[in-house]
């Protein structure tokens, strides 16, 4: 049966997300403090700040694990407290600070997301987060933490996701492996599906952000193109 959740992708067709002064308070305290923000539809968008500046929050947001206390988060337009939660997880796709695999084969967890999911579908998406060659029948329970996180990236794949979001993907992974799976996001990203890559790693942003949004104490303190300063690896 064909989805027929409606979306007005007409709205803005280059804005993702849209927040407009969005409050998410939690017992008194606001994670979220009025941000204003707008995510284009392409490339990567770092969402970068310190512990605490509502990074994590943000994204929560763009996937319906939160819904504002005030003010509207927009998907392509349209609202949304509006939408229906597992269609729109289906749309933004959520890669997680650890990887998260469930346990059996790489092909067992791709499954998950596409039952039905040829081996040569399942082959060709693994390609695109660098795993090539003989994965499908490989436990997961052997692989190396990057190893898990890029099939875990692959799983989200799976779901023909419309955008990524990113929650400091690489943050349990050795330097080796973030660089792989920042090349993946980047490649990812040039094919057509934009990420929100939240990280508190200003090199990280340089090396694999189009632009970044800086938070501080729950409120936007700005976007804009990525520019590295010299000589300390900051982002500008």
């Amino acid at each position: 049966m064909q989805d027929k959740q409606v979306v007005d992708e007409d709205a803005d067709k280059d804005l993702v997300f849209e927040f407009l002064d969005v409050v998410v308070e939690r017992q008194g305290v606001r994670a979220l403090d009025g941000l204003t923000a707008a995510i284009p539809g392409h490339g990567v968008t770092a969402v970068f700040g310190p512990s605490g500046s509502g990074k994590s929050t943000l994204l929560r947001l763009c996937n319906r694990l939160e819904l504002p206390t005030g003010g509207r988060a927009s998907f392509y337009g349209s609202d949304i407290a509006g939408l229906d939660p597992l269609w729109l997880r289906r749309q933004v796709g959520m890669c997680f600070q650890r990887p998260t695999p469930f346990p059996g084969t790489v092909a067992d967890n791709l499954r998950v997301a596409d039952p039905d999911a040829s081996d040569e579908r399942m082959r060709e998406t693994l390609a695109r987060v660098a795993l090539t060659g003989s994965w499908l029948d490989r436990d997961v329970a052997a692989l190396s933490g990057g190893e898990a996180q890029r099939v875990c990236l692959a799983r989200t794949l799976m779901a023909q996701p419309q955008v990524l979001m990113l929650d400091e993907p690489t943050s349990a992974v050795d330097a080796e492996a973030a660089e792989v799976i920042e090349h993946a996001v980047r490649d990812l990203a040039a094919d057509g599906i934009p990420a929100l890559w939240v990280t508190h790693n200003s090199a990280q942003v340089a090396r694999a952000a189009d632009r970044v949004l800086r938070l501080e104490h729950g409120r936007s303190q700005g976007m804009g193109p990525v520019a590295a300063k010299p000589g300390d690896g900051s982002v500008a």
